[in-house]
């Protein structure tokens, strides 16, 4: 049992690593893409294009089956949740304007498997109960945080109405989330590999179809109030760092799932929010909050309770 728990936590985290610099170039990516709804699908179409033709091109040097049944079934549940909660999350980065609702998407993500986790597979010991209730603790310190962005819209709403957005995109990002974990909890028979290439799949299916509604509601309104939006170079470049890096996280959290607990690798994975900070601080100099190095310090607690 130690060894494959050891296993289960260090995926955990390093799909929470992996998860933190993919969000990062999500975000850029959809600033450089204009900050709009179709910029943000269309950054996570290039990115979820791109690994998915590498994905299938791995798959088919190993011969592998086409995947079936119920695992097949979750793996499409996977693929339609994270392209609409992956979308709602890069647009609310680009706008700047997460605050504390960056830390209910967050906390989101960790509770609803880790509830399914006791389900499914018995409640934890108190001790790993204890670690993961201070883990959301640290999920809240280390994303919650003041938006001056959040008082003024960036389209010259009202600021209660920016907020409001804001919620909505942090709860369809939070609730997606924790149904993508479960998802491709419960799509591991599949494989390693599998699960990502139908999600990838599926994704593709669903931002393409949100691409046209948006694209067509967009055309039907007044020039003035539809902002452009351009897939530029660096959008691309962007794009492609989430197809490195989040592709990176879902396999790792695979990996985590299929050596030992889901409500361990959910609320571990769900750490990524300090990796986005750290790459913000490096590549932005922004400089993390007080409040957000506390999280930092009690995330480690946290893990280490958990370990233990």
């Amino acid at each position: 049992m130690v060894p494959a728990l050891s296993a289960n936590i260090l995926f955990a985290l390093a799909a929470a690593a992996s998860w933190g610099g993919g969000d990062f170039s999500g975000g850029m990516g959809v600033k450089a893409a204009g900050g709009t709804t179709a910029g943000a699908l269309r950054v996570v179409l290039v990115a979820h294009a791109s690994s998915l033709a590498v994905l299938v091109a791995i798959l088919s040097l190993q011969h592998a089956a086409w995947p079936h049944g119920a695992p097949l079934a979750w793996g499409l549940v996977a693929g339609v949740t994270a392209g609409i909660s992956l979308t709602a999350f890069y647009i609310a980065l680009a706008r700047g304007a997460m605050g504390g609702s960056a830390a209910l998407s967050g906390l989101l993500a960790a509770a609803i498997p880790a509830a399914v986790s006791s389900v499914l597979e018995g409640v934890p010991a108190p001790l790993r109960i204890a670690g993961f209730v201070l883990a959301l603790a640290a999920i809240w310190l280390i994303a919650a945080g003041p938006s001056p962005e959040a008082e003024h819209a960036v389209d010259g709403s009202e600021p209660s109405e920016s907020s409001r957005m804001t919620l909505v995109l942090a709860l369809v990002g939070g609730i997606g989330f924790g149904i993508y974990f479960v998802a491709l909890r419960l799509a591991n028979p599949l494989g390693l590999l599998e699960p990502v290439a139908v999600a990838r799949a599926a994704s593709l299916v669903t931002c393409a179809l949100l691409l046209i509604v948006v694209s067509v509601r967009s055309t039907s309104a007044p020039r003035s109030q539809s902002p452009a939006t351009r897939l530029t170079r660096m959008a691309v470049v962007w794009a492609m760092g989430v197809a490195l890096l989040d592709t990176g996280g879902n396999l790792l959290f695979i990996a985590a799932t299929r050596t030992g607990r889901l409500d361990i690798a959910a609320v571990l994975a769900s750490l990524y929010p300090a990796g986005t900070i750290l790459l913000a601080a490096w590549y932005l100099h922004e400089r993390p909050t007080r409040r957000q190095l506390t999280g930092m310090a009690i995330a480690a607690a946290a893990v280490v309770m958990i370990t233990i």
